[in-house]
């Protein structure tokens, strides 16, 4: 399964609004997570701007393998800018273009998300994502 930055976010973070919600999710699921450096990038940015010093607890998970990056970025830019390109009317951002691609790699419609945005982005031929809240 892949996963975006909120239910990230909201598993370290006891005070955010989707913190049951995302510790049920992680519950669910058996490890790793598919994600990419981005999402990792956009968590600790929001963590260290919402509980300073907690930035650390996302790597600290990829340590314990609950997550795995699953793209290589340089070998995918293409791909990636195409992505940005087609759904720039949403916007999309860098995350959520790399997480497309790492579906249409691993060939996985499962997205652990609480972003809208993923039940209008499709992968692969247009195949839309099965999103997991």
């Amino acid at each position: 399964m892949l996963l975006d930055t909120g239910p990230l976010v909201a598993f370290i973070d006891g005070s955010d609004d989707y913190h049951k919600r995302a510790i049920r999710l992680f519950d669910s699921v058996q490890p790793p997570f598919l994600t990419c450096e981005a999402v990792l990038g956009e968590a600790v940015f929001l963590l260290e701007r919402k509980k300073q010093g907690m930035g650390h607890a996302f790597l600290s998970m990829g340590e314990d393998k609950i997550y795995q990056i699953a793209i290589e970025l340089q070998k995918n830019l293409g791909s990636v800018k195409n992505l940005l390109i087609k759904y720039k009317d949403l916007p999309i951002s860098l995350a959520d273009a790399c997480l497309i691609r790492c579906a249409e790699i691993h060939h996985t419609e499962q997205i652990a998300t609480f972003d809208s945005d993923f039940e209008i982005y499709r992968w692969g031929r247009n195949r839309k994502f099965k999103l997991m809240r």
